[in-house]
């Protein structure tokens, strides 16, 4: 083999990596990663909310991570047309508490509505989550 056909084939190899790679970034889902908003809670006072989502074909799953280091698993997920539906229910006081979220996803940002029932009575308050930007590993 000659010095020139080596690096004729060298040359294809990368750009065959490259386009996998590229493949790979497009395929990447639109919601998948960790997405904080404030909360205002009772005595106005107001809390940060973290969660973690992941998207694998039409399946989405996630949790919601507390205070206190709890966990609470999303559930009845979809991302459908640029928006993201998902219920989340929680105990308070023996009693269990479902809220249901729904936003429009662009680019890093969920802008919608939560919806909760509480002595009869829907709430519905508006939503803002922020993608948090992955870190790169150190080379």
């Amino acid at each position: 083999m000659t010095r020139r056909t080596l690096l004729a084939a060298f040359v294809v190899v990368a750009f065959a990596f490259a386009g996998v790679a590229r493949a790979a970034d497009e395929k990447k889902s639109p919601i998948d990663g960790t997405w904080k908003w404030t909360v205002q809670g009772q005595n106005n006072q107001s809390f940060e909310q973290t969660m973690v989502l992941k998207m694998e074909g039409d399946k989405v799953t996630g949790k919601i991570l507390g205070r206190n280091n709890t966990e609470t698993p999303i559930a009845d997920a979809s991302f459908k047309d640029g928006t993201l539906a998902f219920n989340v229910t929680r105990e308070r006081n023996g009693n269990k508490v479902t809220s249901k979220y729904s936003g429009k996803v662009e680019g890093d940002t969920i802008k919608g509505k939560i919806e909760s029932e509480r002595n009869g009575q829907t709430n519905s308050r508006d939503w803002e989550a922020k993608r948090e930007k992955a870190e790169k590993p150190a080379a």
